[in-house]
């Protein structure tokens, strides 16, 4: 692995010529093994997707990069506006089958989906290209909209959340692979947070437009109406890549298919090493096995079997998954590479992500609505909006802390303030988030938790992403994002444990005799719960301090579950970002990094490896061709 303390030496790094033999059907890697490989060696093991990628930036000119930029925002954008929109969707759905108690169930189906997705797609990136990807993803979103619109069982209906939920976090990983790809390290906080901002909006627009296709089309329509509108949203970016992919082809420096002259029995030994296939099987098994079982076991319990044997099969896979990816022999072309078990950032980051998910499913998701809506009175469209709280602060506080490590070049003290930001915002959930305390109260401790969350959830991305090379960089950041998941999914079944035990022993604890024998009904139904009686009254009484109680408990563990946050957070590196190497090629936000490699031997007609003085790129723009690379001031 390269030295994370170096500079990058702009117009000085030499770029060794790629061998002639295809490096994708030599099993045995020297790279794999080694801490210290210099550039060069980087160039030769970046997998063909990573180079395609490369001299694609090569090609960009800036009014090319604005355009595919707006592709960025447009998916973004779309996918943000169907989610919220969908959601909402989903008990019209189900109730239409009659199924409206397997809810729950496509829930579950979604997430483990929506967690086991990001490895694979992030794979597939690197090794047939991110435009192959990108349209792999939309092409799975648009078909689990149309199977979801018409699908004629329960059955169905779960099963196109399969396609739907791949292809929208496909999207959402291949969409930080590009900003990663396009942006050097001091920009590509800011530019992250860009995909989020729609937030700001569609949390507050979904409901309505849901509310709107419900009275006017049906649901079924909600669900269709995206296979259209994504594919149109993806054609500005889809265009972009396209045309300088074709661009690099003609300037010699797009490298030619691994594939090329094999048979399919070396085609099929290419991609069992290139995409990793084996290792990829266990760990979407590990995190299969153990997801399911975490996410249904407070509402099937533990004394099931099968939810034993599931979870235990879980970890042995997981167990097992870094022994295989050590080996060089049966993964040369390892999705996570040994290098990154080695680096403390990475390291520091994915236990950061873990932890603040989990905290994040003991405090806000999925009991805090049913709270205000018992304990505090509240409508349904009230208590959305104040759950929604966190998402708009955290929005803001990320955007703002990006422009702040734009001006600094420096991540780490971003991630060790919204550490303890985090943990004290939570501290005050735990103090304020009773039957006595105001709503506007409630909802400032909610956006403290949502200011400490936007300020360390995309600096820590940004640390792991530069301390590691440009081929590690898709990797990294699906496990990451996978990680944030996993955790998201312990804390879920967590809280799911403390509320299966503690509100029915409260419940029978506190109700009056004359309540008592409803207790069962109380804990199954949040409406009989929050309108069967009125507030004053002895059994509302009773039902308050039981909801206020068990809530008061997961407050509880998920400061708790907080804290090792800040405790990690200490162990990354603090990187001056604008100092380092930049893990990039070509043309990117916020400058020029050193050029793709040309892999031709002799010269091919078309444009020069020198940009020409376009229209797009006189103004404000100088370019030069010292030492082979580019340098540009416009960005």
């Amino acid at each position: 692995m390269p030295d994370l303390e170096r500079t990058a030496s702009r117009g000085s790094v030499g770029l060794v010529p790629r061998p002639e033999k295809d490096i994708a059907m030599r099993p045995l890697l020297d790279h794999a093994d080694e801490e210290d490989s210099s550039s060069d060696e980087e160039v030769q093991s970046a997998q063909a997707g990573v180079r395609q990628a490369e001299a694609i930036a090569s090609t960009w000119s800036r009014t090319g990069l604005y355009i595919a930029y707006v592709g960025i925002a447009l998916l973004a954008t779309t996918t943000s506006l169907a989610a919220q929109t969908t959601s909402n969707l989903t008990i019209f759905a189900t109730s239409a089958f009659s199924s409206h108690s397997l809810v729950a169930t496509v829930g579950v189906v979604s997430g483990v989906v929506l967690s086991v997705v990001k490895p694979p797609m992030s794979k597939i990136a690197d090794v047939f290209g991110r435009f192959e990807a990108f349209s792999l993803s939309v092409f799975l979103y648009s078909i689990g909209c149309i199977q979801q619109a018409a699908a004629d069982s329960v059955r169905t209906y779960a099963a196109a959340q399969i396609f739907f939920a791949a292809g929208s976090t496909g999207l959402q990983i291949l969409i930080q692979i590009f900003i990663a790809d396009t942006s050097d390290l001091v920009n590509r906080t800011f530019v992250s947070s860009l995909p989020d901002i729609p937030f700001l909006a569609t949390v507050w627009i979904g409901p309505e437009l849901a509310e709107t296709i419900l009275t006017t089309t049906g649901w079924r329509w909600g669900y269709g109406v995206w296979a259209i509108v994504l594919p149109i949203a993806f054609l500005p970016l889809a265009l972009s890549l396209f045309a300088n992919r074709r661009k690099a082809a003609r300037r010699g420096i797009l490298p030619k298919s691994q594939f090329k002259g094999q048979t399919i029995t070396e085609i099929a030994r290419t991609l069992w090493y290139e995409l990793d296939i084996f290792g990829l099987l266990l760990l979407c098994a590990a995190f299969s096995l153990i997801l399911v079982p975490l996410t249904l076991a407070s509402s099937v319990g533990w004394e099931n079997h099968s939810l034993i044997a599931m979870l235990s099969v879980g970890i042995a896979c997981l167990i097992a998954f870094p022994f295989w990816e050590r080996s060089t022999r049966l993964a040369p072309r390892a999705f996570f590479p040994s290098t990154l078990f080695k680096n403390r950032t990475v390291v520091a980051g994915f236990g950061i992500a873990f932890f603040y998910f989990m905290a994040f499913y003991l405090s806000i998701y999925p009991y805090f609505s049913s709270y205000l809506l018992v304990v505090h009175g509240e409508t349904v469209s009230s208590a959305g909006r104040i759950v929604q709280a966190f998402t708009f602060a955290s929005t803001i506080s990320q955007t703002l802390v990006a422009l702040y490590i734009k001006r600094l070049a420096r991540y780490k003290i971003f991630v060790v303030l919204g550490c303890w930001i985090y943990v004290i915002g939570l501290g005050l959930m735990l103090h304020f988030r009773t039957e006595s305390s105001s709503i506007p109260t409630i909802i400032a401790s909610q956006m403290v938790v949502g200011i400490g969350g936007g300020m360390l959830h995309l600096p820590a991305q940004s640390g792991i992403q530069a301390s590691i090379s440009h081929q590690e960089v898709a990797a990294a950041t699906a496990i990451y994002l996978t990680i944030l998941e996993i955790g998201g999914a312990v804390g879920n079944a967590i809280s799911g444990a403390i509320w299966t035990h503690s509100m029915p022993a409260k419940l029978a604890l506190y109700l009056p005799p004359e309540s008592r024998a409803q207790a069962a009904a109380i804990y199954s139904n949040v409406s009989l719960a929050a309108t069967g009686w009125s507030m004053g009254s002895p059994t509302r009484d009773a039902i308050n301090r039981a909801y206020q109680e068990t809530m008061s408990r997961m407050l509880g563990v998920a400061v708790c579950v907080a804290i090792p946050c800040v405790i990690l957070s200490f162990f990354m590196e603090n990187h001056k970002l604008d100092e380092m190497d930049q893990h990039v090629k070509g043309v990117v936000v916020g400058g020029v990094q050193e050029a793709a490699e040309h892999y031709d031997d002799e010269p091919v007609p078309g444009p020069s490896r020198t940009p020409s003085h376009s229209a797009d790129d006189r103004d404000g723009s100088r370019s030069s061709e010292a030492g082979g690379l580019l340098t540009r001031k416009d960005w």
